[in-house]
């Protein structure tokens, strides 16, 4: 049994669309407690992840059951919801919809093109009847049939444009192709783009029965939404990044209608500006990077972000949160915190203005 209801999926529609807004009079905050029991014996299927995600010999409806088992055992309380994230096939998971290897041999997915090729042979276009991709529809059908709209399942982690571009052609010899074939670039970031727009649709259409949107990022949405990158963007500056990158990010906050983009690392932080000058952007997730000073330690971010009139998907702990909200009193907050206890839970949101939700 999954803890939640009708009325709490009502709530949370409500509460997130309200924040989507900048209506919200309070942060956004989820925090999950593994409290029940799931009264049954543990599935024979491993948890879905990114170490197991190549074994098929674990039907769709197994791999759902063992979903099942780990959702049944937590109470959502906050602004939490029951969600299953597909990040588990790969940051990226774009490139092996469009052909290139899937490799998780080091427990981790890595894309690689099935063969290097000079940029002018390079295709990129999206394959419905990819096995990745059947693999994925699968396991969303059993997951439609078993949980009947109780459960959001995300969409996969698809990546940013040119970081897919990057999987085919390879990051260094597409740095030089920035200048001395731009116009085979071009023609490989629209290819992307267009393959990234066809795999979202398709995959919405099976995901018709879904409660709502969310992706790897987890932040739920009523309507079509996604959390935007590009990792190449750290290697390159303002005026490539003008011309190869912001286009795609453009035009992909007009066509979902809602947005957020994955700022990762402080080589992107010199293309804020340029972010946060497109209207359709909703907000922005600062991650400041292994061995970089905490979330506190970013307050000018987050003030630049929040004067802008964009949401933030807070990274940090709850006392980097509690500095950082008291800093930028304007800020449109959203996070995430895991306590140990129900009654911790309970103190925690209460701290910060979140109704608890008591688990049911």
């Amino acid at each position: 049994m999954i803890h939640f209801t009708s009325e709490n999926w009502a709530r949370t529609r409500e509460t997130y669309d309200a924040w989507w807004e900048g209506a919200l009079d309070r942060p956004l905050i989820k925090s999950v407690v593994r409290c029940f029991d799931p009264g049954r014996p543990a599935p024979k299927a491993p948890f879905l992840s990114q170490e197991n995600c190549h074994d098929f010999s674990y039907s769709p409806e197994e791999i759902v059951d063992a979903m099942d088992y780990e959702l049944s055992q937590l109470a959502f309380m906050g602004d939490a919801f029951p969600i299953v994230n597909f990040d588990s096939f790969g940051p990226g998971v774009l490139a092996a919809f469009c052909g290139a290897k899937l490799d998780n041999q080091s427990g981790r997915v890595w894309f690689f093109p099935a063969k290097k090729l000079p940029i002018d042979k390079i295709h990129i276009h999206y394959d419905p009847e990819n096995p990745w991709v059947q693999r994925v529809k699968a396991i969303y059908k059993a997951g439609l049939d078993r949980w009947e709209g109780n459960v959001l399942m995300g969409m996969p982690d698809l990546g940013g444009i040119m970081d897919v571009v990057a999987t085919f052609r390879g990051s260094e010899e597409l740095l030089m192709d920035l200048y001395d074939a731009p116009e085979e670039v071009h023609r490989l970031r629209q290819e992307a783009y267009a393959a990234w727009m066809e795999a979202y649709e398709d995959l919405s259409k099976v995901l018709a029965g879904n409660p709502g949107h969310s992706d790897w990022d987890g932040l739920y949405s009523s309507k079509p939404s996604y959390v935007l990158q590009s990792d190449f963007c750290y290697m390159i500056g303002t005026p490539m990044f003008d011309e190869f990158v912001l286009p795609d990010i453009e035009n992909a906050c007009r066509e979902l209608g809602r947005a957020i983009y994955h700022l990762d690392g402080i080589g992107e932080l010199k293309h804020l500006d340029r972010l946060l000058a497109i209207p359709e952007l909703n907000a922005v997730q600062w991650v400041y990077g292994d061995g970089q000073p905490s979330a506190r330690h970013w307050i000018q971010v987050y003030q630049k972000i929040a004067a802008a009139g964009k949401g933030i998907h807070m990274v940090g702990d709850r006392e980097d949160f509690e500095a950082v909200s008291q800093a930028v009193p304007n800020g449109r907050f959203y996070a995430n915190f895991a306590e140990k206890t129900v009654e911790e839970t309970k103190a925690m949101l209460e701290h910060f203005g979140v109704p608890a939700n008591s688990p049911q």
